[in-house]
């Protein structure tokens, strides 16, 4: 089964599931990488091209990445997509939480278009938590502990779920 990370920006999505990989033994997979890989700089797609035409480039790869028995970060915004919400059913999916005060450090640089400081970061948050939730298999807060111990965290979730 797919493992696939969800959450709202500097949450660690990234981080994280790249040591959660190695710890299952899974290819990783950051269709936000996949998307500059393939169309160039996100901030560079909105900007010449708005918001719609990124979530289209963004449906193409997260369904392509879903195919894959790997571990899927996806954007934060990836799971506003209505078929990106029903491919998540098939999946095992984490959710990722962080508060403000840990996220303040995390959002100071300019690869995220839709989040320029901490008010913003939150209202994005807060139109998107009841989303999150509803997709998530498995919550976990990526505040305070340490990145290994929040891998292994989940590592054993998903060992235990299969």
């Amino acid at each position: 089964m797919t493992v696939v990370l969800i959450g709202p920006p500097a949450a660690g999505k990234t981080r994280i599931g790249k040591r959660l990989a190695v710890r299952l033994g899974r290819p990783f997979i950051d269709t936000d990488h996949e998307i500059v890989a393939e169309h160039g700089p996100i901030p560079q797609i909105f900007a010449e091209h708005g918001e719609p035409h990124f979530r289209r480039l963004e449906r193409d790869v997260v369904s392509r990445a879903l195919t894959q028995h790997a571990v899927v970060s996806l954007g934060g915004g990836a799971v506003l997509d209505p078929e990106t919400q029903a491919d998540l059913a098939a999946a095992s999916v984490i959710l990722l939480t962080v508060k403000p005060e840990a996220v303040a450090t995390r959002i100071g640089n300019a690869k995220r278009p839709l989040v320029s400081d901490l008010e913003s970061w939150q209202a994005l948050v807060d139109s998107r938590a009841e989303l999150y939730a509803s997709l998530a298999d498995y919550t976990t807060d990526t505040s305070a502990k340490p990145l290994d111990a929040i891998v292994e965290e989940i590592a054993l979730w998903v060992e235990g779920t299969r």
